[in-house]
């Protein structure tokens, strides 16, 4: 197996964002892609990744492999990369081999670890909605409401997304308009109300790096789905369990 990036950027900035969530997780190369499915310790979130080989320059897997690596360990590797760094990856000796090369020829070796548990299945939901805005406009959004509470309530209605935080004495309420930036796309006329964590919502909006549009999907007291989002290269999602009211 041996993988090359002349764009590190999607893989670095992936890793870095899943990171936040999980610490030690199970890669898999196959033939199309390196593909990533994990939940964080709590078990309220799920990662989903997704680099395709179409943003490889090189991409030679003769058969599907899994590695499980530390991401922290890899992080720090490759916050070293530039961005015109030719990353390259193989495995040698039960470790995973990373050069960077640019002016100079950098390899480290990362120990492949063992993970005990089981492979992770991704849900199959289903959603009455499905909302895509600019990355911008969401992020703006959350980092509006983090500053008047942890728990955070979307509202969907055929033609507004409504994001709002109460505080015990503060709260935000924040209107994004259905229109050119911003594409709504609700089953029926009723309002949708669902409640999520602030704390992960502001680790996931970190995949605004990778795209500048993300897709939100949610029901009333149902997971909600983020997904970012660059065609023929990468494929980042999370899903956030709700936070279930007690009145």
């Amino acid at each position: 197996m041996k993988l090359s990036l002349a764009e590190p950027k999607y893989f670095k900035d992936s890793v870095s964002v899943i990171s936040e969530l999980v610490n030690e997780a199970r890669f898999k190369i196959t033939p199309n892609a390196v593909e990533l499915v994990a939940m964080d310790p709590a078990n309220v979130a799920m990662v989903i990744f997704k680099l395709l080989s179409s943003s490889f320059t090189e991409y030679d897997v003769k058969e599907e492999t899994e590695l499980a690596i530390n991401l922290g360990n890899l992080k720090q590797i490759l916050r070293r990369a530039k961005p015109d760094d030719m990353l390259s990856m193989e495995l040698a000796d039960n470790k995973l081999k990373i050069q960077l090369k640019g002016r100079s020829t950098r390899t480290f070796s990362l120990p492949i670890i063992e993970l005990d548990e089981k492979e992770q299945k991704i849900p199959d939901l289903t959603f009455p909605l499905s909302i895509k805005t600019t990355s911008a406009i969401l992020n703006d959004a959350i980092e509006d409401v983090d500053i008047v509470a942890d728990s955070v309530s979307f509202i969907a209605e055929p033609k507004k997304l409504t994001v709002q935080a109460e505080g015990d004495l503060s709260n935000a309420h924040i209107e994004i308009d259905a229109d050119d930036s911003t594409k709504i796309d609700v089953e029926g006329s009723d309002k949708i109300k669902s409640k999520y964590s602030i704390e992960y919502l502001k680790k996931m909006m970190a995949g605004a790096k990778l795209a500048d549009e993300v897709t939100i999907k949610f029901n009333k007291d149902y997971p909600l789905k983020l997904e970012f989002k660059e065609v023929d290269k990468v494929l980042l999602s999370f899903i956030l369990a709700p936070r279930v009211e007690n009145d």
